[in-house]
């Protein structure tokens, strides 16, 4: 053979080999593993147990409000999430913001001639804005001077909610609110609530994966060292406002779909009592991840409105039960959970061992 018919075969051999591995690579691509995703874990539980919670509630109409005020709830708590436990920002104007997404709902709905769904469209643009501007306005507070400016913008957004009778109906809200229509399609009242069961879990799995992010890792970062996080180039304050036109977008959203179930608004509905169920929802559930805000707000509202036992003193039992959880698991129920898992596991490899 000669010299250049050898380097002929060298070079179609090369080729070949690096064709292998490109397809070897293409193929590993293609057979990753879904259980590597980050989040996924999560979402997969989630989905568990909505399914078990649709498949409780029925046709059962009671079930369905209570699952309507379970999704109100943690959307809520779900948007205090991002700047409250991620960025260390605790804002008390939250019930302004799902207002600001129920009232979208029932303005668009009787005011105007416009198409129901942009309600939930501008209700959390519209939130989002005023979180922002607020942000701005409170960037120098924190602690518990922002949470009482806050909490003030709240009261005056009640008020103002009253006295614009003209425009929100003022003390008696705003009701009969038409159906929404998509493309010929009615949904019912179950269908409705499937529908915002499906997206607390793409929320809640979401902010997951926000909180797993870069981003999100800056953040957290951010909340514990921010003056570290400065010096390496981040704006404190635009992450800042960015949390909070985030959280203000998703508490809007819950806002939107609760006026649509219940078909009206009040300026009584979404008042500073939810707000502060909001804060403890997370610590029931497990701060460590936003489905913890979720397994908080399926525990709120079967203390508080499921059990006519103990209904009267609910809200005592809930605030009893985080004690004790803060005191007995500080990483809520999931964390707790999540510990006894380990542990679980653990116990086989342990004894191999000593075996």
């Amino acid at each position: 053979m000669t010299a250049r018919g050898a380097s002929d075969v060298t070079g179609r051999s090369a080729s070949g080999l690096r064709r292998t591995a490109l397809s070897g690579r293409d193929d590993g691509r293609d057979r990753r593993d879904i259980r590597q995703v980050p989040g996924i874990g999560g979402l997969a539980l989630g989905v568990a147990a909505a399914v078990l919670i649709l498949a409780w509630v029925g046709s059962n109409g009671y079930r369905q409000t209570l699952v309507t005020a379970t999704v109100t709830y943690a959307l809520i708590a779900l948007g205090m999430y991002v700047p409250y436990l991620m960025a260390g920002s605790l804002s008390m104007a939250y019930g302004a913001y799902a207002g600001i997404g129920g009232y979208a709902v029932g303005l668009i709905s009787t005011r105007t001639g416009l198409p129901l769904l942009l309600a939930w469209i501008a209700g959390p643009i519209v939130a989002a804005v005023i979180a922002v501007l607020l942000g701005l306005a409170t960037r120098r507070l924190s602690g518990f001077f922002l949470a009482a400016v806050t909490l003030l913008f709240g009261m005056a957004f009640t008020a103002f909610l009253i006295d614009g009778e003209r425009i929100t109906g003022g003390s008696g809200g705003l009701g009969n609110l038409r159906p929404l229509h998509l493309f010929g399609w009615t949904p019912s009242h179950y269908q409705v609530v499937i529908g915002s069961v499906v997206v607390v879990c793409v929320i809640a799995f979401l902010l997951d994966r926000l909180r797993l992010s870069p981003w999100g890792v800056v953040v957290r970062t951010m909340r514990d060292a921010p003056r570290a996080v400065e010096a390496a180039g981040v704006r404190v304050p635009m992450m800042n406002l960015v949390a909070l036109a985030l959280g203000a977008a998703v508490a809007a959203i819950g806002g939107a779909l609760f006026t649509y179930s219940a078909g009206s608004i009040t300026p009584d509905t979404f008042t500073l009592n939810i707000v502060f169920l909001a804060i403890f929802m997370p610590l029931i559930g497990g701060s460590g991840t936003p489905w913890g805000a979720v397994a908080g707000a399926v525990l709120a509202v079967q203390l508080t409105l499921n059990f006519p036992a103990i209904q009267a003193s609910g809200t005592l039992l809930l605030a009893l039960g985080v004690l004790f959880i803060m005191l007995v698991a500080p990483k809520g129920v999931i964390g707790y959970a999540d510990e006894l898992r380990r542990r679980a596991i653990a116990l086989p490899r342990k004894g191999r061992t000593h075996g």
